[in-house]
């Protein structure tokens, strides 16, 4: 009873979900999540540094992804297939990101804590010269988590969710 309840799930999700919305679908959570990171800065103040503006960069891809999927129908599944890898690249960067915010590992150069040797006077020249937004601090957190927490799992299971997809279409042979 299991195999045939399966089997027309997964005709109804492909039939209620055809590949163009998907496409379409990932464009606008792209859109969203990066709405998201702009009204954090702009809106809250909180500035983003190196590896968190990298992380927006893999969503700018995914929208474009999406609306060529969306608009060029033939298109839709290799997109959606190449947005699930722009995902997993984004939940790398994040997981990178997160490392660095717990202070597992060293940051990007100039976004984890600065030189502190040297003269009083040069280190108080260097701070004054530089305007980075450390890496290795947690701006907000929720629960405990950052928001490059939050953005691994959100990007992984976006990723995920892109394949899921894909597969259930091939295995349908649709």
């Amino acid at each position: 009873m299991t195999a045939p309840l399966l089997l027309s799930l997964r005709k109804y999700i492909i039939s209620s979900f055809p590949t163009d919305k998907i496409a379409l679908c990932i464009a606008l959570v792209s859109v969203l999540s990066l709405a998201a990171a702009f009204t954090a800065q702009y809106g809250f103040g909180l500035r983003p540094c190196d590896l968190c503006l990298l992380q927006r960069i893999p969503f700018g891809v995914t929208i474009a992804l999406g609306a060529i999927g969306f608009f060029a129908k033939q298109t839709s599944r290799p997109m959606i297939t190449l947005a699930g890898f722009f995902f997993l690249i984004n939940a790398i960067i994040a997981a990178y990101h997160s490392g660095v915010e717990r202070k597992w590992w060293a940051g990007l150069s100039g976004c984890s804590t600065p030189d502190m040797s040297g003269s009083i006077e040069e280190l108080m020249k260097r701070i004054e010269d530089t305007d980075v937004v450390r890496c290795d601090e947690i701006p907000w957190s929720l629960f405990g988590l950052s928001m490059a927490n939050y953005n691994v799992f959100f990007c992984l299971g976006l990723a995920i969710g892109c394949w899921a997809y894909i597969i259930l279409l091939r295995k349908n042979k649709l």
